[in-house]
């Protein structure tokens, strides 16, 4: 089976589409039939980083490819990085603004729960110049 690829747009704090992108993921993946369980933690990482990229990020895109072994989301933003990637790892870590903590985000479990539900993570952050995560989810343990 050749590789699926989709590229999605996340514009920075567009709210109103916020979340749409894991939402059709989710819909791409159900229809070629994996199963819920894998479907459920690629969905949780792909809202995760889409909402990070949305609040943190500036504009980014979230790239979904689909190989017979594996299921990678590759999101990329032109935001300002991640000062300090072991602290945005820790559970109830947030650099949310209180406007954001008023919408009911800035719990600072969005990297966590990203880190929890994939089965290999990489993050390349430089301060000022943006943020790539590339989250692989293996097929045969679905």
């Amino acid at each position: 089976m050749p590789a699926l690829t989709k590229t999605f747009f996340i514009k920075a704090r567009d709210f109103a589409k916020a979340g749409e992108s894991s939402l059709q993921i989710q819909s791409i993946l159900k229809s070629i039939g994996f199963t819920s369980d894998l479907i459920r933690r690629i969905s949780i990482c792909a809202y995760e980083a889409e909402m990070n990229v949305v609040m943190h990020g500036g504009n980014g895109e979230l790239l979904l490819t689909v190989n017979p072994e594996d299921i990678v989301l590759d999101v990329n933003d032109d935001g300002p990085g991640i000062e300090d990637v072991e602290l945005a790892l820790r559970e109830g870590y947030s650099t949310a603004t209180p406007e954001y903590r008023e919408m009911g985000f800035g719990a600072g479990m969005g990297l966590p729960n990203i880190k929890k539900n994939t089965d290999s993570l990489e993050i390349d952050s430089h301060n000022g110049r943006g943020v790539h995560l590339k989250m692989s989810f293996k097929v045969e343990d679905s």
